[in-house]
């Protein structure tokens, strides 16, 4: 099974960003015991390949991931600190080249049927739908899905994405799962709220359950 098979099974992904490296192993407790072993950290801070990297050593139950990647660099330094998967908000061909290089299943963003095409020139079996509200919404990505059915590509709406609109997302079949930032808040990860991150995990999760 594939970490994009695995993570379709659970159908949410929290997106996560770290100001402090020391939070990685209580977020990804809080994680764990709200029933989600999975993160998406994101490359918006300096913290990140540390925190990929502590939570891919101390729990490797988890399914960590390496979010807002958009260089080569950052690319190189998520595959070293162990991240299971990349994605982008954005598409660039000289990222998904070294992603390939360096054998790590990566999703590119996209938001235009050209986008979602370079994906698919490029061999990838994800991408993430962004910015997922503001680009039209679920209606504007089945309008552009729709002709790209037939390869089998999967999609990651992220961005707007909620509690009160995760299962009509997920209602859509091509939809593998929604990534959202609600989950494990950057104010409640720097203020160590662990227990609204855990109650909004084991939310989230029956919810994409569900769907």
């Amino acid at each position: 099974m594939s970490v994009f098979d695995e993570i379709a099974k659970i159908g949410v992904v929290p997106v996560i960003v770290l100001d402090d490296p020391g939070h990685a192993l209580p977020l990804a407790d809080a994680l764990i015991a709200g029933g989600l072993p999975i993160a998406e950290i994101t490359f918006r801070t300096e913290a990140a390949a540390k925190a990929i990297s502590e939570i891919t050593i101390h729990r490797p139950e988890m399914i960590v991931g390496a979010g807002t990647v958009l260089t080569e660099d950052q690319l190189d330094a998520a595959a070293d600190a162990g991240a299971r998967f990349a994605l982008s908000p954005g598409i660039d061909k000289d990222v998904l080249a070294r992603a390939a290089k360096r054998d790590l299943p990566f999703a590119p963003g996209i938001m235009t049927p050209s986008d979602l095409q370079l994906a698919l020139r490029a061999n990838c079996k994800l991408v993430k739908f962004f910015p997922a509200m503001a680009a039209g919404g679920l209606k504007m990505l089945q309008n552009i899905a729709g002709p790209y059915l037939h390869t089998g590509i999967g999609f990651n709406p992220t961005g707007g994405v909620s509690l009160d609109n995760m299962q009509d997302w997920l209602s859509f079949g091509p939809v593998k799962a929604v990534g959202g930032s609600w989950i494990a808040t950057r104010s409640d990860i720097a203020s160590q709220n662990w227990s609204q991150i855990t109650a909004n995990a084991k939310e989230a999760l029956e919810l994409a359950q569900h769907a």
